[in-house]
């Protein structure tokens, strides 16, 4: 039994999921983050091109949208327009809420 263990990898704890705010310019591009330095850049970029655009598209179809909400089982993304650009808002949620006894 004391072979196996040579080939096995120690146990990784999940991810966390981040918790902070950024701002992007009208361009997509990112200005300023206060989330943790490990979250990728990339995504970060990409989630502020694609709120920008869903602006624009807002604004090109008339629809007057300042607001959009995305929320998934554990994240909840809020992005608020700014005079062509926006903030975004990233924070984790609980998986499940504890629930109280009668």
């Amino acid at each position: 039994m004391g072979f196996l263990n040579l080939f096995s990898k120690p146990a990784q704890q999940p991810a966390t999921l981040p918790s902070g705010t950024f701002s992007v310019d009208r361009t997509g591009r990112v200005l300023v983050a206060t989330l943790p330095s490990s979250f990728p850049k990339e995504l970060l970029s990409d989630i502020g091109q694609r709120v920008i655009k869903a602006f624009q598209d807002a604004n090109t179809a008339q629809l007057p949208l300042n607001e959009l909400i995305i929320q998934y089982s554990s994240l909840k993304i809020v992005a608020r327009e700014l005079r062509g650009g926006a903030i975004v808002f990233l924070t984790p949620q609980a998986l499940a809420a504890p629930t109280k006894k009668p």
